[in-house]
């Protein structure tokens, strides 16, 4: 036997038998839990380098480590493990150096974010410019830049009314007005006299 469940709240032990169990409400699994909010395949426990650990397997009502809800975790001996809302003591004998912590996924967290590589964890590094898209980076895309009030060649606004040697304070000429249908007919009448 490599270890044992020991329910918290009386019952009978669960051996561990095998170093990879699954654990759900089917009869089929290792260790089945006939209770209606146990999912059907619920977790699985596995024997790692002498440790217990523990993986949920997208079960409904997911798995605790000591109260702390996880989605993979070492069991030590003597912690308590919650398979939905079912508890149990942990019991073996451990071997070998004490594991390392295993790092939980975060969905709130990018991968890049966790590589370090996102703008807000990464400020300048070694003096580089990182508000620059490589396409920036490589002269193949400019971002219009407008200091002081001056147009920007590159910009995609709209053109001015102003002509071209002009001076921005100077008043932009007046649109003329169409014609209107009298003042052709009376333009033309002039013209012939």
């Amino acid at each position: 036997m490599l270890g044992e469940l020991i329910p918290t709240g009386g019952g009978d032990t669960i051996p561990l038998l095998k170093p990879k169990l699954l654990v759900g409400r089917r009869d089929e699994c290792d260790i089945a839990l006939r209770f209606p909010n146990v999912s059907s395949h619920h977790c699985e426990l596995e024997l790692v380098e002498g440790y217990w650990q523990i993986r949920d397997l997208n079960s409904s009502n997911g798995i605790k480590v000591n109260g702390i809800r996880c989605l993979k975790n070492w069991l030590l001996p003597g912690d308590e493990v919650s398979i939905a809302k079912h508890k149990y003591e942990v019991k073996y004998v451990a071997s070998g150096p004490p594991p390392q912590p295993l790092e939980e996924f975060d969905p709130a967290v990018s991968l890049l974010e966790k590589a370090g590589l996102s703008r807000r964890d990464v400020e300048m590094a070694d003096g580089e410019d990182i508000s620059q898209s490589l396409m920036e980076k490589a002269g193949l895309e400019h971002r219009p830049r407008n200091p002081m009030g001056r147009p920007n060649p590159n910009s995609k606004s709209p053109p001015s009314n102003r002509a071209p040697n002009s001076s921005p304070n100077a008043p932009a000429p007046a649109k003329k007005k169409p014609d209107s249908d009298e003042s052709i007919a009376l333009k033309w009448l002039e013209s012939d006299e």
